[in-house]
């Protein structure tokens, strides 16, 4: 595998998990009232965080599309990739193994 390809796939897992990471921001901002960091603990005491990151996730759709309707595959394996280490990530916390 080249250097640009990793370099693509790179770009597109770190633009994947800046959009997912606003994503959980913003539905904590927009759905939730309170304190962030105290919502947070909260959400992952009571096992809520996984479906808040899946919920924050969506955006990631967007981005994976547009890297596809731009021809830009390799950004858009990198969107995919953080996809799929989020979904192993909420699979370890719904099992209680983080």
């Amino acid at each position: 595998m080249g250097a640009t390809i990793r370099k693509e796939i790179l770009i597109g897992a770190l633009v994947g998990l800046i959009t997912s990471t606003i994503g959980v921001v913003l539905f904590f901002l927009l759905f939730i009232e309170g304190d962030f960091e105290y919502n947070l603990k909260y959400a992952y005491r009571f096992g809520e965080l996984g479906k808040i990151i899946a919920i924050g996730a969506i955006p990631n759709l967007a981005t994976f599309f547009l890297f596809l309707k731009n021809k830009r595959i390799y950004r858009a394996r990198g969107v995919l990739l953080i996809i799929m280490f989020l979904a192993i990530g909420i699979l370890l916390l719904n099992l209680n193994l983080i």
